[in-house]
């Protein structure tokens, strides 16, 4: 009897220690997750906002909504208005002429605004402004004479849009030069024909025809100047720049 209690025993302590065994080792293993307790720290506790400083957030909210309201307001005053349609430019006189007094003498022109406007004012622009005054021929052919480049061989006076016109290339026309892009003339330079040029015609803007001078053209040398442009209006449109008004 006394045995068999001591087996029993013996066995109950087995027991109780494999649950023991197998409670830790599952703990180890993650079999069974445990929280930790989450520590609170007393020293710092919540901060509440007080009903001034609440105030003060709002006010200073508010103040930043005006002053970005100031801000967007001040950019669309600074936005500049779209730009208003320029007005249209008057029309040019109906009879327009230039006289260009040369070292041989005078060349008198009569320049067609109908059909080359923007040419036509160009040319009466620079004229007036004394632009061509003391400027050279710098290409003299059998059949052209070229001049008004600024830098006297053919490579200045800028670029402008080309007008076409249909107008033919005949004895006396006068032309704006060009390069390759029959799209783009030069500025100022510009050449009166000693013949029919009907090569030109179409691919050159023709903006004018000598009515009397021709055999001063048929004297034009390399390196004769142009002494002065004069524009004549037969209405005055064009008032500024040395322009002789005619009834």
């Amino acid at each position: 009897m006394q045995k068999l209690q001591i087996f029993l025993g013996l066995i109950l302590f087995l027991a109780i220690g494999s649950i023991f065994y197998f409670t830790q080792a599952s703990q180890k293993s993650g079999l069974i997750g445990i929280s930790p307790t989450p520590t609170i720290d007393l020293n710092q506790p919540f901060q509440l906002i007080s009903p001034a400083a609440n105030a003060q957030q709002q006010q200073q909210q508010q103040t930043q909504q005006v002053q970005g309201d100031q801000t967007q307001a001040s950019q669309q005053q600074n936005v500049a208005p779209p730009a208003q349609e320029q007005s249209p430019q008057q029309p040019l006189a109906a009879s327009i002429s230039a006289v260009i007094k040369t070292s041989k003498g005078d060349i008198d022109i009569s320049l067609d605004g109908q059909n080359a406007p923007n040419t036509v004012r160009n040319f009466m622009d620079k004229a007036q402004s004394n632009f061509y005054n003391n400027l050279i021929f710098h290409r003299v052919e059998d059949w052209v004479i070229q001049g008004g480049d600024p830098n006297g061989d053919g490579t200045g006076g800028g670029q402008m849009a080309a007008e076409k016109t249909s107008a033919p290339f005949v004895v006396g026309s006068v032309g704006i030069a060009r390069g390759s892009d029959p799209t783009i003339n030069n500025a100022s330079q510009f050449f009166i024909t000693k013949t029919a040029a009907d090569w030109l015609n179409g691919q050159y803007t023709n903006f004018g025809i000598v009515t009397s001078g021709m055999d001063v053209v048929n004297k034009i040398a390399i390196g004769d100047k142009i002494l002065s442009i004069t524009i004549s209006s037969s209405n005055g449109v064009q008032s500024e720049g040395g322009l002789n008004e005619t009834p």
